[in-house]
């Protein structure tokens, strides 16, 4: 007997979502925190190199980069798996950018309240191009100073864009973060009733 289609055995729906945002708000601990698989990183350790290049004002505490891109994955079911890629920070490697957005269905943009400058070309980025993203306010060691007004102003954000501020360190804060991105997606893919007439 041939096989049918209704005997071929599909693979889950997979789906991409990237996590960006400036260098060092966040993206690798986020990733690493959600997925269920230890995450692909490519990170190295910043040199003398980058003296100059990369601006590390405000992150004493830092001492690697993601060069390339951070990888994971949540199996949300049988049918569903979600695939997250953090993207590099650091402006030098923002080309890369046009290559991991391809096929991806949104966003989640980290933000860091101390240095809100280094997340405009990454809410820039996704404004220009139509793809629909939540902001995270990575609020590091449970503080910010700032409100969620206040960061809406500073980032001149649209009304409709969500924002939420956690820690991203804790998986709850990241899975929260991505939930709204699905709530965004899902109501922007709901048709348009007519009124009744």
């Amino acid at each position: 007997m041939g096989s049918t289609d209704s005997d071929a055995t599909t693979g889950p729906l997979a789906v991409k979502i990237l996590v960006a945002g400036g260098f060092g708000v966040g993206k690798t601990t986020m990733v690493g925190a959600v997925s269920e698989v230890a995450p692909l990183r490519t990170e190295e350790y910043l040199t003398e190199a980058s003296v100059g290049v990369d601006d590390t004002g405000g992150l004493a505490e830092k001492n690697t980069t993601t060069v390339a891109l951070d990888f994971g994955r949540i199996t949300v079911n049988p049918e569903l798996v979600v695939y997250l890629f953090g993207t590099p920070g650091q402006e030098r490697f923002w080309f890369m950018w046009n290559d991991l957005v391809n096929g991806a269905l949104g966003a989640v943009v980290l933000v860091d309240t101390r240095r809100l400058d280094v997340s405009f070309a990454s809410i820039d980025f996704f404004e220009s191009r139509g793809i629909p993203f939540v902001v995270g306010v990575n609020c590091f060691h449970g503080r910010c100073d700032r409100t969620e007004q206040e960061v809406r102003d500073a980032l001149d954000l649209d009304p409709g864009v969500p924002l939420l501020m956690g820690d991203v360190r804790r998986p709850e804060a990241g899975r929260d973060l991505l939930v709204a991105l699905i709530d965004l997606l899902m109501a922007r893919s709901a048709p348009v009733r007519e009124p009744a007439g």
